[in-house]
């Protein structure tokens, strides 16, 4: 009697009456689970958030994706030559949104949440740079490097230029290191240029979100009166 391996692998055995799983079938209920799981916790992490808060978030990180694609060619054109990542100069520009999402929702975990939608738009639309599996990386770490920051801040939430300008900082000082690592591997005085100059371009994007958010609680305020 032969015996297909193959077969016996991918369906797995039956012993009387008991189903004795292949590795693929197992590999696959692990898979599943593990799914679920992230389901799970996604689901009871944007419970905490309120309707409102995910409509801000939801713009912001629609209106991040979509400055990234008109700044970051334009920024190419001078960087380009210079063999300079655009995205590093550029960057502090489109981070500034997951500042203004900590900023304006007063929570930690917003920016995190607004990079995981940018990924999500990005995968969808094509928009934005598409990097496949580490798209959702690349943006969410962006966004949870300000929530860590926060954290670290402790009762800081976006609230003055100080934590803002950091959070952007840190936020497109993530991104760079990251793209390095994916695409570039920059010698080390090349790179600590270019973090250099991220870091700059993450400040400045986090003290310009520091005084929309500001603007935008005069604006609320005084609508209330």
């Amino acid at each position: 009697m032969e015996t297909n391996l193959p077969s016996l692998f991918e369906k797995g055995i039956s012993i009387g009456f008991i189903c004795v799983p292949s590795p693929c079938q197992t590999l696959r209920l692990g898979n599943g689970i593990f799914v679920l799981r992230s389901m799970f916790v996604l689901r009871k992490f944007v419970n905490t958030f309120s309707v409102y808060q995910l409509m801000i978030i939801a713009l912001l990180a629609a209106l991040g994706i979509a400055i990234k694609t008109v700044i970051v060619p334009l920024v190419h054109m001078v960087t380009g030559p210079l063999f300079i990542p655009g995205g590093a100069v550029a960057g502090g520009i489109y981070m500034m949104f997951l500042v203004l999402a900590v900023s304006l929702t007063g929570k930690v975990g917003a920016a995190s949440l607004c990079g995981f939608v940018q990924a999500i738009l990005v995968l969808i639309t094509g928009m934005g740079g598409h990097h496949g599996a580490l798209t959702i990386v690349s943006y969410t770490l962006t966004g949870l490097a300000i929530d860590l920051l926060m954290v670290i801040m402790r009762r800081h939430r976006g609230c003055c230029r100080l934590c803002c300008f950091f959070g952007g900082m840190a936020a497109n000082l993530t991104g760079t290191l990251i793209v390095n690592a994916a695409f570039f591997a920059l010698p080390a005085i090349p790179l600590m240029l270019v973090l250099c100059s991220a870091a700059l371009s993450g400040g400045i994007g986090g003290l310009m979100a520091a005084a929309i958010a500001q603007m935008l609680r005069k604006i609320t305020v005084n609508n209330k009166r």
